[in-house]
């Protein structure tokens, strides 16, 4: 069965799998001690410490391994702001962060700081000028990650990383989605990372913090890792991880023109025999095993459970996945479909021959999904002059505002209105979205005595 969802977590690297074996028998004992054990244990995580601040291109000292990625964002913030308080407390980020970062910008906003989001294109990009315009004189510290973990997305780091150097700004690179494919643009102050995003196993982070960078741990203080991650050291994941990420990096100049190109090739294909879909993210700029598309007309849950009933394990950034019950901030941001959002991460080693056949499988899953729904079975509207509708969408889940404005918009003439009542949030996205992906003007939003009224002109 294919597993398509490297992005959320990559299989282990056999070299990962062979160095957790040898340290659990090698390396159980405690670093700190001084003891024959302790000894060998400490030049255990000293090598594989080493080798993780050469793949991240720092030195050893400025880079600890804490329980995992999102601990390593909420460390870096949090140290960042108070070490730069006397600056100020103002925090900006991309509106695509990972929510990790989000959710430390809520907090920070919430005990009396503030916080600016940087808007990205359509394909998911910061401007490097409009960052620059968000920065302030109080600004103690930016976000931006290196790539976007949604649709691939790469971000101009280093344009970003000489406006904030210009300002005085120490930038956060969120990394985990880019480490085990290279190394990140130079000019960032603090980094961090993921090893069950590369291959290594879960349960280890990377943060690291460049000399210079004023950084002052927060919650009570540990003795160990700097006093940045409290605990004993998971040390036979850490050597696992160290030894995958330089095992990755070694592979990755290879791999990645390999699956780039099968990814071209499924963002070329899909367009090609599945109607009214939308590929998004920068088809250039982005991740080499990675792409995202959303398919009109479909439920995103159930379009995920008959993938996986064909041996598909895909993710999903759909509003209809019973994960969350809101468009994907990030499709939002970039404003996307994110109805039938479908997210492909190839994990290394991936087949051609899998691929082939998921394109072979889609047009069919997608279509018996349509029809499940009732969705039009033409998207294109028929010229049948008549009054402005006016469609009663309440209550009802994406997609269904979508289905039912698609089936109605060939029964008003050219100029006049369709007016869909809906109360489903992901409507304000994927409303203005259809618009787009269908020609035809989408006029606004309005209030309504129940839920939000959008109104849509027919142009064609």
């Amino acid at each position: 069965m294919p597993y398509f969802d490297a992005a959320s977590a990559a299989p282990l690297h056999p070299v990962a799998r062979q160095a957790l074996l040898a340290a659990l028998d090698e390396g159980w004992a405690d670093p700190a001690r001084l003891y024959r054990e302790g000894r060998r244990a400490r030049l255990l995580l000293d090598a594989a410490r080493e080798s993780a601040a050469e793949a991240v291109g720092c030195r050893p000292d400025e880079l600890v391994f804490t329980p995992s990625g999102t601990a390593s964002v909420h460390a870096a913030i949090a140290g960042a702001l108070s070490g730069r308080r006397r600056v100020g407390r103002h925090l900006v980020v991309s509106a695509v962060e990972h929510s990790s970062v989000l959710h430390a910008a809520a907090a920070h906003e919430a005990a009396g700081g503030t916080s600016a989001e940087v808007p990205v294109d359509r394909s998911g990009a910061v401007d490097p000028a409009a960052y620059a315009g968000a920065l302030r004189a109080d600004t103690a510290l930016a976000c931006l990650q290196s790539a976007n973990h949604e649709v691939g997305t790469e971000q101009p780091v280093a344009e970003v990383a000489a406006r904030c150097a210009d300002a005085g700004v120490p930038l956060l690179v969120d990394a985990a989605q880019s480490l085990g494919w290279g190394p990140t643009p130079d000019g960032w102050s603090l980094l961090t990372g993921s090893a069950h995003k590369w291959g290594g196993p879960a349960g280890v982070g990377l943060l690291a913090v460049r000399k210079g960078v004023r950084f002052s741990p927060q919650g009570p203080a540990g003795e160990r890792e700097s006093g940045r991650a409290p605990g004993f050291e998971n040390l036979p994941a850490i050597v696992a991880a160290a030894a995958s990420l330089r095992a990755v990096r070694a592979e990755a100049a290879a791999e990645s023109a390999r699956l780039r190109a099968l990814v071209d090739r499924m963002r070329a294909t899909v367009g090609r025999v599945v109607p009214d879909v939308e590929v998004v993210g920068d088809p250039e700029r982005r991740l080499p095993h990675l792409v995202t598309f959303s398919c009109l007309y479909v439920d995103g849950e159930t379009l995920m459970d008959e993938l996986d009933r064909r041996g598909f394990s895909v993710s999903s950034g759909s509003s209809c996945t019973s994960s969350t019950l809101t468009p994907s901030h990030v499709l939002k941001a970039m404003g996307v479909l994110s109805e039938g959002n479908v997210r492909v991460s190839l994990p290394a080693g991936t087949a051609e021959a899998d691929v082939d056949r998921f394109l072979e499988a889609l047009p069919g899953v997608v279509a018996s999904v349509r029809e499940r729904l009732g969705a039009p079975a033409s998207a294109s509207p028929s010229p049948a002059p008549a009054a402005s509708l006016v469609v009663d969408a309440l209550g009802r889940r994406c997609p269904v505002p979508v289905i039912e404005l698609a089936k109605v918009i060939g029964e008003v003439a050219v100029g006049a209105t369709v007016t869909v009542l809906a109360d489903d949030e992901a409507a304000r996205l994927d409303i203005p979205a259809w618009c787009e992906m269908r020609g035809q003007e989408y006029v606004g939003e309005e209030p309504a005595d129940r839920g939000r009224a959008y109104v849509v002109r027919r142009l064609d």
